[in-house]
């Protein structure tokens, strides 16, 4: 898929017709940034409506070895050009399709409580393609609550870990605890028949949290969380809890 292909699409999970001002508030986590130590993560903010990264955190370089010019000049169309060729698709479906889920199953009021994770592989500036798992929380929407303004934080992993292209939306609840809301593996259907519930309990079991503790993060029973533990065993021809966390630690981003 060509570049303008790419942005016509994209433009069309993004359509807005606002021109929002965040500049206090993006100012404030620019001000942050100096205070970050580097490591393998940077972050972004990002603007769905003109295509560009409003601020480059200082980590971008020290994950891609890129140059920041090339963000600030370039803009969306040109981090997209760096994107594996394979994933390009299966990436804008997922965008797609986040959005779509976000406005006919997400009340406008709970919308800034949400999270959007998804990965792909991209080119950094020794021609490899690396790993990167993007999650992003919006900061403004548009006149039909829309999300335009985001801030994004990038993973950056190894070339050599296999990775599906996944995609999933989770809701902050009440006890500061995400919950899955929207769930899709595009390379692999492995845990497609798990529930998102069932992915939440075995989010948190990853995380070493015991029956009470989960029931108390998602609001349920210690009963209510053991039945869909039982019901994951039995629906991935698992024995043991023990070999699931163990499985999953291997590939998180089945999660």
């Amino acid at each position: 898929m060509i570049i303008k292909n790419i942005k016509h699409t994209y433009q069309d999970i993004f359509k807005s017709y606002d021109n929002p001002s965040l500049e206090k508030h993006i100012q404030k986590i620019i001000e942050l940034d100096v205070y970050l130590p580097y490591s393998s993560t940077f972050f972004c903010i990002t603007n769905t409506q003109d295509l560009s990264f409003e601020y480059v955190s200082k980590n971008m370089n020290a994950c891609l070895g890129l140059d920041k010019e090339l963000f600030d000049k370039g803009g969306m169309k040109y981090f997209w050009s760096r994107i594996h060729p394979e994933d390009i698709e299966r990436w804008l479906q997922a965008l797609n399709e986040l959005m779509n889920f976000t406005l006919k199953e997400i009340d406008g009021k709970d919308r800034l409580k949400m999270s959007y994770t998804w990965n792909y592989r991209f080119k950094n500036a020794q021609d490899e393609y690396v790993n990167i798992i993007q999650n992003t929380t919006p900061l403004e929407f548009d006149a039909n609550h829309k999300p335009i303004i985001g801030l994004a934080h990038y993973t950056v992993l190894h070339p050599d870990i296999k990775m599906n292209v996944c995609a999933s939306a989770k809701l902050l609840n009440d006890q500061n605890e995400y919950e899955t809301k929207y769930f899709n593996n595009y390379s692999q259907k492995l845990l497609n028949a798990i529930s998102n519930r069932e992915r939440d309990i075995i989010r948190l079991l990853v995380l070493d949290y015991s029956s009470k503790q989960i029931a108390e993060k998602l609001e349920i029973s210690s009963n209510t969380v053991d039945t869909h533990r039982r019901n994951i065993l039995k629906k991935l021809n698992i024995s043991s809890t023990g070999e699931l966390i163990g499985m999953l630690k291997m590939n998180r981003n089945l999660l």
